[in-house]
């Protein structure tokens, strides 16, 4: 089968390309040897079926990172039939860098020129026979978002797959031209593939060619320290990337029309959403829309303001899930509000899997074992946590609608500016973006930071970026927190909560570390367009597939273990207990749950059932709330004050994340990095828990003195914010 891989920046459209090629033949896994993302997929229209194989997104091929690495290797050792360099027209000149670097290879290339249409929205075009003279390869114009000119672009790449190539540079007449040249002959008789590439990049002195070619390194460095030197102080990798840019910049010009000297649609939209002082409170407005869409039980409201109710019976019933005749039971005739796209699907999926119950429970008898195992723990188990997928994937739904459109891309540039005073880049601010999905690719994704104190600082508040399996835990507390009609609020200021206790963490860590330069930012913001429909929903999909891998091994391994503590006691062999204050759970959580005392949710009677729901948390978060409704904590039990609440939600979220999670953090740092982050995770849920009780409590009963200490900390936090951004600038 002929194998044609796509390659191109981050943003350039290569994933959405990717996926009209392949469709539903897509299968991701991981590169063999790394946890780099590995999409792979079947492209079916033409006489023979090609693989396509979706390479990371890459600025380079140097080996600065994970997905370079794999990138680079894949190309010059798996021979490709033809690489599909994947182009963002509007970004031509940045997006070509990469492309001078693949021309060197010796395979097939063709340059697919993509978001064409945006490029004709914004009165711009590209002469096409002049851009191809100037690379000397096909340039096909396509627009892999409306799917246009795909069959013309892969009719195109298989019949270059037919051919043979060689390698061809644009350093050829530079001044590093007679290195190259020296490099490649030199390497020619080593019999190597694509000796041109290699030997640009020796004069580069790319670490990986250094190590493998040590007498061509050692020849090339003599004539260099016979060179005179110049604006670059002999830094060669410099000098040959200003060579490329230079040749691009100056063909460029020849090729790029512009008919309208205005503003571009992105320029305009940018002006408003990444303007100095409004961007952040519209990034804040943006997320209380989606948590309001995702998680209000009255979303137009008509009962917080009108004070109207519905009444109608199948109203009712539509808008909950078939549950007016139990809500008549509990003395309730009226529903306050419509409810919000989330609650609506929570709500019809609670009685799905409420009716799974109901069905096995119809002909299984009573009062043995195995009923209990399958009624009271795994459906159980599953009804508590899959009632809530809806919701967490209408969030990520609107999540992906934010990074596909562009926006998200501008969320990083912003926080690069808030960030950056307290010892954190914008290009930290992405993994943690990734932290919201889940904390195990974020922490991974930290490998790309090249200082290794901001990698540290980086991991230890990712899990502070609340993470889809932390949703459900949310869901829940917002149905019966505040009066539960603020539900959104509430889950809004828990994600709120969670970004500016990583900020606050990382001014604490910069306070008591040396003063250190962040590294600059650079990141290409992509154009603004529509999301595809065809592309969010492999989003989604693959989102479900992980969560029904997670459900159907770690969390229903969890799930039965929870039940196995709850239903016997150290006396296992006495059978079932009949009152679970018995059990083995009930007898450890209650010494623990002591600890959680000064925090409010270990108190009372069930204080020990939040103390064991907090900590089988650590196997998945979503066991929290399979636990919880083990040991009888739904939406109708829970009796915890609004500040007990808010204190359970705080210490879920910043304590130590999932196994998973753990492990991963524990790879990516030092032996000694490892433990202090663990010593952070550990002690600063407690802390942060604590205040949020305390002050809670205060504000109830006290109001004017809450207000005052709540002051006292945010000036405190100021301050020292001050301080630690200004220590830069004081030692400068």
């Amino acid at each position: 089968m002929i194998r044609i891989c796509l390659a191109g920046n981050p943003n350039c459209g290569k994933t959405t390309l990717f996926n009209s090629l392949t469709g539903s033949s897509a299968h991701v896994g991981n590169w063999p040897g790394v946890t780099v993302e590995k999409r792979e997929g079947t492209y079916k229209k033409l006489e023979e079926k090609i693989d396509i194989i979706d390479l990371p997104g890459i600025y380079s091929m140097s080996p600065y990172t994970p997905e370079e690495v794999v990138s680079r290797n894949y190309i010059l050792d798996e021979n490709p039939d033809c690489v599909i360099n994947i182009v963002d027209a509007t970004n031509l000149e940045r997006n070509l860098y990469l492309t001078t670097q693949l021309l060197e290879i010796d395979v097939p290339v063709v340059v697919a020129l993509n978001m064409i249409d945006l490029l004709k929205k914004n009165k711009e075009t590209i002469d096409l026979k002049s851009l191809e003279k100037m690379l000397g390869v096909k340039v096909v114009e396509i627009s892999a978002l409306k799917e246009e000119g795909l069959d013309n672009l892969m009719k195109i790449a298989y019949q270059e797959s037919k051919n043979t190539r060689k390698g061809f540079t644009v350093l050829e007449k530079s001044e590093v031209g007679s290195l190259v040249l020296k490099a490649f002959n030199e390497l020619k008789k080593t019999d190597i593939k694509s000796p041109l590439f290699h030997a640009v990049k020796l004069v580069e002195n790319d670490e990986i060619e250094v190590h493998d070619h040590i007498e061509v390194h050692e020849l090339i460095e003599n004539i260099k320290n016979n060179l005179p030197k110049d604006d670059f102080e002999g830094d060669y990798e410099a000098i040959i990337a200003n060579e490329r840019y230079e040749y691009i910049s100056r063909n460029f010009k020849h090729t790029f029309v512009r008919f309208d000297e205005g503003l571009t649609i992105s320029d305009k939209i940018d002006k408003v959403l990444t303007h100095k002082i409004f961007a952040i409170p519209i990034f804040l407005l943006i997320m209380f829309i989606l948590f309001h869409l995702t998680f209000s039980e009255d979303l137009l409201g008509l009962n917080a303001i009108f004070n109207l109710e519905i009444s109608q019976e199948w109203l009712i019933n539509l808008f909950t899930g078939m549950k007016y005749e139990k809500m008549i039971e509990e003395g309730i005739a009226t529903l306050s509000g419509i409810p919000s796209p989330g609650v609506f699907l929570q709500n019809w999926m609670g009685f799905v899997t409420g009716s799974l119950i109901d069905i096995f429970s119809s002909f299984m008898p009573e009062g043995t074992v195995i009923t209990s195992l399958i009624i009271d723990g795994i459906l159980t188990g599953i009804d508590a946590i899959f009632s809530f997928i809806p919701q967490v994937l209408l969030l990520y739904l609107f999540v992906s609608i934010l990074e596909d459109s562009g926006y998200m891309a501008r969320v990083a540039f912003i926080m690069d500016r808030a960030f950056r005073r307290f010892g954190l880049s914008g290009k930290a601010f992405i993994p943690l973006l990734m932290g919201f999905g889940c904390s195990v690719p974020a922490m991974l994704a930290t490998k790309t930071l090249e200082d290794e104190r901001e990698r540290d600082v980086t991991i230890r508040v990712t899990p502070f970026f609340s993470c889809g399996a932390k949703a459900p835990i949310w869901t829940l507390l917002a149905a019966v927190v505040m009066g539960k009609f603020l539900g959104d609020i509430f889950v809004f200021s828990i994600y709120v909560l969670g970004i500016v206790v990583a900020i606050v963490a990382a001014i604490i860590m910069k306070a008591f570390s040396k003063n250190y330069e962040v590294p600059p930012f650079i990141m290409e913001l992509p154009q603004y367009h529509a999301p595809q429909f065809k592309n969010l929903m492999a989003h989604l999909w693959e989102k479900l597939k992980h969560f029904l891998y997670k459900a159907s091994t770690i969390i229903m391994a969890a799930i039965v273990a929870i039940w196995l503590l709850s239903n016997f006691s150290f006396k296992f062999w006495e059978g079932m207990v009949d009152d679970i204050e018995l059990s083995i759970l009930a007898k450890i959580a209650k010494i623990v749950r002591y600890i959680f005392y000064p925090l409010g949710f270990g108190m009372g009677s069930d204080g020990w059932k939040y103390t064991a729901a907090t900590f089988t948390g650590l196997i998945a978060k979503e066991d929290v709330v399979g636990t919880m409704a083990q040991l009888g904590l739904i939406e109708g039990t829970i009796n915890l004050s609004n500040a007990a609440i808010y204190s359970f939600a705080a210490y879920n979220l910043f304590t130590l994340p999932c196994f998973a999670a753990v492990s991963t953090a524990k790879s990516e740092s030092s032996k000694k990095g490892f433990i202090k982050t663990l010593i952070w995770w550990i002690s600063l849920s407690y802390i942060v828990s604590l205040i949020i009780y305390w002050l809670f409590t205060l504000i109830e009963t006290i109001l004017w003195l809450g207000i005052l200490v709540l002051s006292i900390l945010i000036i405190s936090v100021i301050v020292l914010g001050v301080f630690v951004s200004s220590k830069r600038r004081l030692k400068a």
